[in-house]
Formats: structure tokens, sequence, C-alpha cells
């Protein structure tokens, strides 16, 4: 790859990373083209030698903002399939996530939106979720698979709906109350599953 290529590459990753971050914070249709170059320190004229559309950067912003935290905990050498139920909980449920809304969750922070925009953004968040459903059945520790994964799915619809929940709140202390509360409730099954998994 040329010098110049790399560098467009580079602005590419660099707006899209941009975007994954401002869109959970803002929603889909909170930030415009141009505002997004402005802060990435580019003219608006630049952004269509990297994207044919608006909705081109969206579906590849959802992309990126999907498959972040798998990103990271790799880019730290940790294996996402590792972390265990409660760790993976404790994470999520935590106030820094419920704080940070750019750097977290996507489908915490835009399932609402996601679900009024695009086939091609549907489709992006569809695999997600096809993934994060594979991934927590993998860390139920049921014997059964069909019951791994009915619970996978409860617990990750829980996780997601409380986190939305807590940053609904303007309250501290409901908004505490939530997770904690959430925070107990993925503990004590993951004390279950433990327990059914010693006694299979």
């Amino acid at each position: 790859m040329g010098h110049s290529q790399l560098e467009k590459q580079k602005t590419h990753e660099k707006i899209v990373a941009l975007a994954a971050r401002r869109l959970r914070e803002e929603g889909l249709e909170g930030i415009g083209v141009a505002d997004l170059m402005k802060e990435a320190g580019l003219t608006v004229g630049g952004f269509y030698k990297h994207f044919a559309s608006r909705d081109e950067l969206v579906a590849e912003a959802v992309q990126s903002a999907v498959g972040s935290w798998r990103r990271r905990q790799e880019e730290q050498g940790i294996d996402p399939t590792d972390i265990s139920l409660r760790d993976y909980a404790e994470e999520y449920l935590s106030d820094v996530h419920c704080a940070n809304k750019g750097e977290g969750c996507p489908y915490a922070a835009l399932s609402a939106d996601m679900a009024r925009s695009s086939e091609t953004v549907r489709t992006v968040a569809t695999e997600g979720l096809r993934k994060n459903f594979a991934s927590m059945t993998a860390r139920m520790p049921h014997p059964d698979t069909a019951e791994a994964r009915r619970n996978a799915i409860i617990t990750s619809c829980l996780m997601t709906g409380a986190l939305s929940l807590a940053r609904v709140a303007n309250d501290e202390a409901l908004s505490n109350e939530i997770l904690e509360t959430v925070r107990g409730f993925v503990r004590a099954l993951a004390d279950d599953e433990g327990q059914t998994k010693a006694a299979g």
C-alpha cells in the first residue's frame, strides 16, 4: 500500500471511529456530516472521498461500534471468550460504562434508532446481536445448550435494558439501584449456573 493510500485509510478510520463515538452520544440523526468533519479537522468536501453517502458512514460507524468492546479486549491481550459471566456483568453494568455512552454498548445507546434505520444498519446490528448471543451463551456454564442460549438472551436483554434505564434516570440513587439490582441478579445466575454445572 502506497503512502497516500495508507494516509487515506488512516483518515477513513479516524472518521469512522469519531462517528461511532458521536452517534452513540447523540443518536443516529444527532450529528451532521459538516459537524463531524469539522470535529475531525477535515473539510466537508473531503467526506465524499471516503463515503458515497451519510448512510454509508452510519453503517460503517455502527459496525465499528458493535465490535468495539471485543477489539478493546483483544488489544489488551484478552480473549473475550475467557471473560466470565460475573466479570462481564460487573464491567457492563458499571458506573463507568453508564457514564460513557460514546465508548460503550451501541445497543444500550442506539437500539431505538437502529430499529428505525436503514436495512443496511439493521443487518449490521442483527449480525452483532447474533455474535453477542453466541458469546453470552458460551459464558453460561449450563450443560443444556438450549437452556444456556435462553438464559444468554434473557441476560443480554436484561443488562442492555438496565443500562439504558440507568442512563435515563436523572436521579443518581435510582440509576445506581438499577445497575446494582441487575448486577446482583446476574451474579446469582452465574452462581446458580456454576452449581448446575458442578452437579452435572
